[in-house]
């Protein structure tokens, strides 16, 4: 068995940091690197993008709304051509960085709202894909399995690939709890750890109801913002390979 394990990365702001980049490129094998619309500046981007290089991490196109004072986690209701313009821009700007580092854009995840819109929203899934397939027809995707994101992106052509959160509640849909729920958010280790386990070998796993679910996933995703992060990914990955499971990022 084998499964990737990624955390979002570069979302410092000039004097504001946010995150251990540094700690977690140490662990993960993928970084959904900020592209400077919800969280990151340039030379924020241009050091993790070539950290990231120079540890061999695969770096995705973390894509979001126009919204630094919400970082991004604020729904924005935009005609689909805005959108699909303001991912494409995104997309330039990290490929600049990653090709400055002797790399490239392995992967896009869309980031916070816009993540979960498009699990939904078709015309802005719709953007996505079109900006994604604007940029590079064969630029795999990251997404939640069951979404529209990854149902149009497969119907175009894109390579699609299935991510499940270490750190976040299930609904007993399989989506996301709100933020704005109790529970939504998990803190410890060694039970993030054990669930992720269950993930990876294909079994269910306990929604925030009670119920059993299965998640698909070809990745897990920690956040590089939630408090103890570091710890969550290092337990995680030391689990995973205690119990045979290989890290490894799923794009080439």
């Amino acid at each position: 068995m084998r499964i990737d394990l990624n955390a979002d990365l570069g979302e410092g702001h000039g004097r504001w940091e946010l995150g251990d980049d540094q700690a977690l490129l140490s662990v993960v094998t993928s970084a959904n690197v900020a592209c400077g619309f919800h969280a990151g500046d340039p030379t924020v981007l241009r050091r993790t993008t070539r950290d990231a290089a120079d540890r061999g991490v695969a770096v995705g196109a973390h894509v979001g709304y126009r919204d630094l004072t919400g970082f991004g986690r604020r729904f924005i209701d935009m005609p689909p051509g805005e959108l699909a313009d303001d991912v494409l821009y995104q997309l330039g700007a990290l490929s600049a960085f990653t090709g400055t580092a002797g790399d490239r854009v392995r992967y896009v995840k869309p980031h916070g709202a816009l993540y979960n819109a498009i699990v939904h929203h078709t015309d802005q899934a719709g953007a996505v894909v079109e900006a994604v397939r604007s940029f590079d027809p064969d630029l795999p995707v990251l997404g939640l399995p069951g979404s529209e994101f990854l149902r149009l992106a497969e119907r175009a052509g894109l390579p699609t690939h299935r991510e499940a959160f270490a750190d976040r509640a299930y609904t007993p849909e399989g989506t996301l709890v709100s933020r704005r729920e109790p529970g939504a958010v998990l803190h410890d280790p060694d039970r993030i750890a054990e669930r992720c386990l269950r993930i990876a070998r294909g079994e269910p796993v306990t929604a925030i109801d009670g119920s059993e679910i299965r998640i698909g996933a070809d990745s897990l995703c920690v956040h590089g913002d939630s408090p103890g992060a570091v710890a969550i990914a290092r337990t995680v990955a030391d689990k995973l390979r205690a119990e045979g499971v290989a890290l490894a990022a799923f794009t080439a």
